[in-house]
């Protein structure tokens, strides 16, 4: 009976960095993403950790971190009233003519 050797899979830091973008900006919970990666979500947390430490090496603080968040929220409440916006406005203008 034969084994197989396996080999791990290396994952170029542009992957690395949108997987983390998944959850930190798209606000997609570690599983979500790292399940529709084909990835385990412990490695996905650990790069999420990796790429935190690295950020400017300075950390925020509470009300700062909350900010963010606060900021992220709106701004994807933003961008999906834009999209809604600029298709209702092809609707409109498909109506006019």
């Amino acid at each position: 009976m034969p084994t197989e050797k396996k080999t791990r899979r290396k994952y170029t830091e542009d992957f690395k960095r949108d997987a983390v973008a998944l959850v930190t900006e798209q606000g997609y919970k570690v599983a979500e993403a790292a399940r529709s990666l084909g990835i385990n979500d412990n490695l996905l947390r650990r790069w999420r950790q990796e790429f935190s430490d690295d950020a400017s090496g300075a950390q925020l603080s509470a009300d700062e971190r909350e900010e963010l968040n606060r900021l992220r929220k709106e701004n994807r409440m933003l961008r999906m009233e834009k999209e809604i916006l600029k298709k209702a406005s092809q609707y409109f203008a498909k109506e006019m003519k």
